[in-house]
């Protein structure tokens, strides 16, 4: 099969011809539909991030993987050929929490094998191509502010940077009720979107006055 393959020790990224993965005891095997690309691929690529626990120099990148069952490995159940699915971002081994496309293969790649109890199923209604960066750009947010933060409705709560997981961040602090959500980026686009997603308030951090228009969306919080 292709994948997108990253030799860490040397820096090159090409698409290769690899053997086919197949499902083990206690895994799953999916027909890959949708990968998203997240910056931290890209700081891989430049080297600016090294796998912490990879076993040799080369790796299929890819965290963000979406498509459906095709191989089904032995003690699995609740799973089956033919399912639409998302894989989570990354599972335990070893006692350590081990990063899919970084520490182990990923889903740059026709074929990508999971533990199923990293799989997901999705509905019919949720699209590949939207169902693939859930495991980051909204899983990542979404424990951020309900596992780490804690936040509770009616808190006032800032996201600083407003890309890809900060503006999930501030469509699923709506949901979670915060107030004032006060998003602080430095681009106009990045800013007006959050505004579109439902932030209240959304500031430049070189603003002069910025220090006082927290304080005053927020009553001196």
């Amino acid at each position: 099969m292709l994948a997108g393959r990253l030799n860490v020790s040397t820096g090159k990224f090409a698409v290769e011809e690899v053997d086919e993965p197949h499902a083990g005891p206690g895994q799953v095997r999916i027909a890959v539909r949708a990968a998203g690309v997240c910056l931290s691929d890209v700081h891989l690529i430049q080297g600016m991030l090294k796998p912490l626990y990879l076993a040799g120099d080369s790796v299929t990148l890819g965290h963000e993987t979406a498509g459906v069952i095709d191989e089904v490995g032995a003690g699995v159940t609740g799973l089956t050929v033919g399912e639409r699915v998302l894989l989570q971002a990354g599972e335990f081994g070893g006692g350590t929490v081990l990063t899919r496309g970084v520490d182990y293969d990923g889903g740059w790649a026709q074929y990508a094998v999971s533990s199923a109890a990293t799989v997901v199923p999705i509905p019919d209604t949720l699209s590949f191509e939207q169902a693939c960066f859930i495991p980051d750009a909204v899983s990542t947010p979404w424990a951020a502010i309900t596992t780490t933060a804690g936040v509770q409705a009616a808190r006032a709560v800032g996201v600083w940077g407003v890309g890809g997981l900060g503006a999930h961040a501030v469509q699923l602090l709506r949901m979670v009720g915060a107030a004032p959500i006060i998003a602080v980026d430095p681009l106009p686009g990045a800013r007006e979107r959050a505004l579109h997603f439902g932030a209240d308030l959304a500031l430049d951090p070189a603003d002069p006055e910025f220090a006082s228009l927290i304080g005053e969306a927020t009553g001196g919080v």
